[in-house]
């Protein structure tokens, strides 16, 4: 008992003489692109630096150290408090088991991307943080892994892509069921043919998510540099209890569940589609229903997007509810001839038009070593999940919550607007919501029908629209313009 305690105090000291070493360091740099690039060869080790570990970077710890190819040099968070939590020192415990040594901690990405001993960054910070994490470190001459939603907003989401083109980087986006094989077998069987034409995919996001308590204004935790964790998102006080993760129900920093878990059913259901750019049109309908707390962002919402030849339905339910054709989290696509459902990351099952089985797929990947083999084989075809992927499906959460946002309080008949499936989602919201004792549905905000050009990757005629495509960026934390 001893020795584990010793060994537990040992690697805390560890990480904390890091951390302090790097916060002496005089004033940040800005990140510039690398001038000497080191060429990794096929039996090369690839060196990892995690950005973000307090949530799902402690799966990219552990992700890379498992894997015979990479070791993970650098762990890098705003709150040097991290590596001392409960759940970081298990994760901890394992890498170090894995590799035979601890990553070392730094506080500020700038310091990461100056290191000669980083080949890849792998992001995993709050989304607002997401985009020019991602552009510094392919500055950097770094490749990326980031999570999803890849960007805050639509127009970083392309400016990544852009990068990465320029720079020739490898960048992942971390919607890992396109690396499951029971998921590329769902998909496609849908694009043979399987279930014949499909002209509708719906994403399901039924997850619950109970009220965050009152708005307070509190102080950042003492050990979080709160100036580096805002970055490019304006300077507010803190109105939440929970500090860490609740940041997703706040406009400035997340994109409510529509962005959170949302985000991997919204991929599927584009790929299903085999849609390789935007819609032509949305609409939204939701609010923040069934208490009142801190959280600006939907925890009800429909989305309706229009391609034109099919659309792509989306719910959010964050108040307990009843499956959809046995879906809680995930996807269904119909077509004229059947219908499939996929209930999680790997799999899926195709069904007649009365629901009669037809075939199952299942089967699991390693999303992590496919960015890795891409970024030996220096092919972006070789990746499942291109940066490309990641911004149109996030773009998708961002003009959803576009149209929610710039609604207007909801008035009998408004969901006329709709298209005839979207009404019919509506009408089951309605009962999902009377269900949970919600019945004044003025509630509900009911976004504008807003036309868009998914080429220009703009609203037509709606300069109020338009205007939140992007956001104003704090000094110092401004996307870059080349």
């Amino acid at each position: 008992m001893w020795l584990g305690n010793r060994r537990e105090f040992v690697r805390d000291a560890i990480v904390f003489a890091s951390a302090a070493a790097v916060l002496g360091r005089d004033g940040p740099a800005r990140a510039q692109p690398s001038a000497a690039l080191r060429k990794v060869g096929a039996n090369d080790r690839i060196r990892v630096a995690v950005v973000g570990f307090h949530g799902q970077g402690r799966a990219h710890l552990s992700g890379y150290a498992a894997l015979p190819d990479t070791i993970v040099t650098v762990m890098c968070d705003c709150d040097r408090a991290v590596p001392t939590m409960e759940p970081v020192k298990k994760t901890l415990a394992e890498v170090e088991s894995r590799q035979g040594f601890l990553p070392e901690f730094v506080q500020d990405i700038r310091r990461v991307l100056e290191r000669k001993d980083v080949d890849v960054v792998s992001i995993a910070t709050p989304n607002h943080w997401h985009a020019l994490a991602a552009i510094w470190a392919i500055q950097a001459g770094k490749d990326v892994y980031v999570e999803k939603p890849v960007s805050h907003n639509v127009w970083e989401g392309r400016r990544i892509v852009d990068f990465a083109r320029k720079y020739n980087r490898i960048v992942q986006t971390g919607t890992q069921s396109r690396s499951m094989a029971g998921m590329r077998e769902t998909l496609a069987f849908l694009h043979s043919g399987g279930i014949g034409q499909v002209t509708l995919a719906r994403g399901l996001c039924y997850k619950p998510r109970p009220s965050i308590g009152p708005q307070v204004t509190t102080e950042p935790p003492s050990t979080v540099d709160y100036d580096l964790w805002l970055g490019p998102a304006p300077k507010k006080p803190v109105t939440r209890r929970r500090f860490h993760y609740d940041w997703h129900w706040f406009w400035d920093y997340g994109n409510g569940d529509l962005g959170n878990q949302g985000i991997h059913e919204m991929d599927k259901a584009r790929w299903g589609l085999g849609k390789n750019a935007l819609c032509q049109a949305v609409i939204s309908i939701g609010g923040r229903v069934g208490y009142e707390d801190a959280g600006e962002t939907a925890n009800t919402q429909i989305c309706v997007f229009d391609y034109g030849d099919s659309q792509l339905i989306f719910e959010v339910r964050g108040l307990p509810t009843r499956d959809l054709l046995g879906c809680r989290i995930g996807n269904i696509w119909y077509g004229d001839k059947g219908y499939v459902v996929s209930t999680n990351y790997n799999s899926g099952a195709a069904f007649t038009p009365d629901g009669q089985l037809i075939r199952k797929f299942q089967g699991t990947g390693n999303h992590f070593a496919n960015f890795i083999q891409a970024v030996k084989s220096r092919k972006v075809s070789d990746l499942t999940a291109d940066i490309e992927e990641g911004h149109l499906s996030s773009a998708l959460c961002h003009l959803g919550n576009i149209s929610y946002r710039l609604g207007r309080p909801y008035t009998p008949g408004a969901e006329k607007e709709l298209s005839k499936e979207g009404q019919e989602a509506f009408s089951r919201m309605v009962e999902h919501l009377r269900e949970n004792k919600v019945t004044h549905l003025e509630l509900l905000r009911v976004g504008p029908l807003l036309k868009f050009d998914p080429k220009a990757e703009r609203f037509i005629g709606n300069p109020e629209a338009n205007a939140l495509l992007t956001r104003e960026y704090r000094k110092g934390y401004e996307i870059p313009s080349s």
